[in-house]
């Protein structure tokens, strides 16, 4: 039986994104996905758009800026190596993307392939719940132990809430296989209780409603939504919500503590509670000190290689499970840029950003307000 070339390539991107989201080892992914740019490359005739270029220069850009600062260092080679890999992800990722799109050449086929994957994901997501027996449990961290997050459920969730909205027509045939589909993601999008999927959802939600477009309607919907989170704070604040508590309220706790734990950096290191709960506060703290030793730092940043010392040993997972000192990454992305590349990567990524959002404004297609919530 012979196989269409659009179902070939469907059937591998979808294998592909499932091996992102579940193949645990980073450097395995990256040599994965290189050897995929490589058969696209060598087997296919391809033109790239200059939509496409814009997108990609920003990003490449900022991925060069890091041998800057690596070249006025002596790093640790394996640590270039690891920064080098994780700078170029994000531009495999989208090339990749962009090629089996190209490749697929039908908008609705992609979709279908997303959804798929995405059901995928929530039937392994809830078989590791019922399997471990952390749903009974009632724990919120115990469920999120393995499941942080998962923003391809999330992305898959939108596409079958408005996909006839903007096409006109059904994503699939049977629409009781659809509502299923829909609902079962939607239960398991909920269940990874993420304050950042929760966050996406509303990002998605007021892009879909065209609010982030800049008129006086959007900036009175926007000031209403501003406020609707003050008062939600001013309510979190006024009540007593224990840290360790099971079910909703440990997730209200989570989000009581989102501004201090990127803010606050001063802690108490033996507090391993007080720790966990500012840690992205004290990461950026360290950032930033590192960075005062040479102002160049600032321009071009610390360059692929650098780690930040966290000045004691944390107790995060290393190979000797003695806990980790130095560390290549950093949970907040925008001091990441920032600490690797300085100023001008950061300029640079904040011009990608713009690129995505402003799509809004020239397509009200379907695609274009997806990328512009990214």
């Amino acid at each position: 039986m012979k196989i269409s070339e659009t179902k070939f390539y469907s059937v591998t991107f979808v294998v592909l994104l499932l091996l992102q989201n579940y193949l645990p080892s980073f450097r395995v992914n990256i040599i994965i996905q290189f050897a995929v740019l490589l058969l696209f490359l060598f087997t296919n005739r391809i033109i790239v758009s200059r939509g496409f270029l814009r997108i990609i220069i920003p990003i490449l850009i900022v991925f060069f800026i890091g041998f800057i600062g690596m070249s006025v260092h002596d790093y640790n080679r394996i640590n270039i190596l690891k920064d080098i890999f994780h700078f170029s992800k994000p531009i495999s990722g989208l090339a990749i993307g962009y090629f089996f799109f190209k490749k697929i050449g039908n908008f609705k086929i992609f979709v279908q392939a997303i959804v798929i994957t995405a059901l995928l994901c929530a039937v392994r997501h809830f078989a590791y719940l019922l399997i471990t027996g952390y749903i009974f449990t009632g724990s919120v961290d115990a469920m999120r132990i393995d499941n942080k997050d998962n923003f391809l459920e999330l992305f898959a969730l939108f596409f079958l809430f408005f996909y006839k909205k903007f096409q006109n027509e059904e994503l699939f045939i049977s629409r009781r296989k659809m509502q299923f589909i829909k609902y079962f993601i939607l239960l398991s999008c909920l269940f990874y209780f993420s304050r950042t999927m929760l966050i996406g959802a509303i990002i998605l939600l007021v892009s879909i409603k065209q609010y982030t477009i800049i008129t006086t309607k959007s900036l009175k919907i926007i000031g209403g939504f501003v406020l609707g989170i003050l008062l939600f704070y001013t309510v979190l604040f006024s009540v007593k919500i224990e840290r360790n508590k099971p079910g909703v309220e440990a997730f209200l706790y989570k989000m009581k503590i989102a501004p201090s734990e990127i803010f606050k950096s001063k802690i108490n290191r033996e507090d391993h509670t007080e720790l966990w709960d500012h840690w992205r506060g004290y990461e950026a703290k360290r950032a930033f000190e590192l960075m005062n030793g040479n102002p160049m730092n600032y321009v071009v940043g610390c360059g692929h290689g650098s780690l930040v010392n966290l000045k004691f040993l944390a107790p995060l997972g290393d190979e000797n499970g003695k806990g980790m000192k130095y560390i290549s990454e950093l949970h907040n992305g925008y001091m990441y840029i920032l600490y690797k590349t300085g100023s001008v990567g950061m300029f640079f990524y904040l011009y990608l950003l713009y690129l995505l959002y402003k799509r809004i404004y020239k397509n009200q297609d379907m695609a274009s307000i997806f990328i512009s919530a990214l």
